[in-house]
Order: C-alpha cells, then sequence, then structure tokens
C-alpha cells in the first residue's frame, strides 16, 4: 500500500508538471486555427513555421549566441576551476558564496544591473550586450558543475606530474583535463541551454538589431497563442530537453 501510495504521489506530481507541455505539443499538431476543439491531426503549422524567416532569423541567432556565450563561460569557468582547485585558499569559500549569489538572485534584478552597465560604459545594445549577459549568468553554473567534478579528484596527481617533469601546460592538458572532460561537456551543455531559453535578462539587454528566439516567441505571445507559436514552442522544448538530459548523463559518467 506504502509503494503504491508513492507511485500515485510521484504519477501525480509529473501529470502536473508536464500536462500543459502535452497540451502544446498537442495542439501543434491541431489542424485548426483558432478553435479549441480537435479537428485532426496535420503538420501544416509546422510547414508555415519554416517558411517565416523572421523566426528562422531568431532562431540562428539563438543558437549562434549560445555556442558563443556556452564555449566562452565554459573556458572561463574552467580556467577558474582548476585555479581553485590547485591553489586553494581560505577565501574560497567566500568565492562560492558569490556564486550561488548570482544564482539566486531574480533575473530581473541582474538584468536591469547589466543594463545600467552597459549604459555607463556606452556599450551599445545587440550581440555584444546580449553575449556579456549571457556569459555572466552562465558563467556561475559552469563552475559549480565543474566544481562537483574535480572536487573528487586528488590535487597531487598534478604535482607528481610536475614533480616527474611534465611541464603545466601538459600536466594540465594530459592528467587533469582528460579525467574533467564529462563535467566541462555537461557545462557546455548546461551553458548553452541556459543561454538558448533565456528570456528575462535578454529583454533588458537586447537591441533592436538582433532578435532572439525567446524574445521573437515572447512578442508573438502578447498577440494571442497561434498554432504556429504551438509548434515553434515545441520544438524548442525537445530541443531543451535532448541538451538538458545530455548534460545530466554526461554530469553522471565517469570520466
Amino acid at each position: 500500500m506504502k509503494a503504491f501510495t508513492q507511485k500515485a504521489f510521484l504519477f501525480f506530481v509529473f501529470f502536473f508538471l508536464y500536462t500543459p507541455i502535452l497540451i502544446l505539443i498537442l495542439y501543434s499538431v491541431n489542424d485548426a486555427k483558432f478553435s479549441l476543439q480537435w479537428h485532426g491531426f496535420s503538420w501544416q503549422w509546422y510547414r508555415e513555421l519554416f517558411q517565416d524567416r523572421g523566426l528562422w532569423s531568431a532562431f540562428f541567432n539563438s543558437i549562434f549566441l549560445g555556442v558563443c556565450a556556452s564555449f566562452i563561460a565554459t573556458l572561463l569557468g574552467l580556467l577558474a576551476s582548476v585555479n581553485l582547485f590547485l591553489f586553494r585558499t581560505r577565501k574560497q569559500n567566500s568565492f562560492y558564496i558569490l556564486l550561488l549569489l548570482l544564482i539566486i538572485i531574480p533575473d530581473l534584478v541582474l538584468g536591469v544591473a547589466l543594463l545600467l552597465f552597459f549604459n555607463i560604459m556606452q556599450i551599445p545594445l545587440g550581440f555584444l550586450s546580449l553575449l556579456i549577459a549571457h556569459i555572466t549568468f552562465c558563467l556561475p553554473f559552469v563552475i559549480l558543475t565543474i566544481k562537483s567534478r574535480i572536487n573528487t579528484l586528488d590535487p597531487n596527481i598534478y604535482f607528481s606530474a610536475l614533480d616527474l617533469g611534465a611541464s603545466r601546460y601538459v600536466a594540465l592538458t594530459k592528467v587533469l583535463l582528460p579525467l574533467l572532460w564529462s563535467a566541462i561537456l555537461s557545462a557546455l551543455l548546461l551553458s548553452f541551454t541556459l543561454s538558448f531559453d533565456d528570456v528575462m535578462i535578454s529583454y533588458f539587454v537586447a537591441g533592436p538589431d538582433f532578435n532572439i528566439l525567446p524574445l521573437a516567441i515572447y512578442s508573438l505571445v502578447r498577440t494571442g497563442v497561434t498554432p504556429e507559436l504551438n509548434a515553434l514552442c515545441t520544438i524548442t522544448f525537445f530541443i531543451s530537453m535532448i541538451l538538458v538530459t545530455l548534460s545530466y548523463r554526461l554530469s553522471g559518467k565517469p570520466s
């Protein structure tokens, strides 16, 4: 009876969480533009979506921005994690508290703060401002993801390689990094997903010349939910689900 109750509770939780998404997917293939009644199965809205050049431009802009932001954030996060691992100090806990603070504070606050920073530094709003903003909020996730893996290692493996005659570069690339590949790839995929899905921070720092998919979806929602929008959100959901699943599997996979 106890096992049945636990399973029923889990079913209710997942049903509550995923029912709206299932409805979204269902209506993306409904052969009716304005009616909420089921009129039959159709790929019509996906075909019309693929013919919308504005949305596809925003989609590829999001891909390009996500790739750039995730690679730079992962590189910076990797360097920071390795330095914190090899050269430990008493103030490391304070550093990690600051990282957690960036994760905890509302996106609204971070978005306004970044907008104010760009105005003071006279950085025009557009691709560069979006790139800096996305690197900023992805970096804490990258460092904490790599930290969870690197803290399971013994720092002596790096210093032993140095004692055996290896250079710092060789000890880093041939000894330490191969043990971190799964965490690095996990952090890369996670940061890309965060960048690809972000709306709130991007809303404050985006410019008129560089539109991205989340903001395009947001602007479409304000005029009403259409089947094309359902199809677009369905595609975005599956992309995010695949990336998050890969990130999760890699984070738990030993190198």
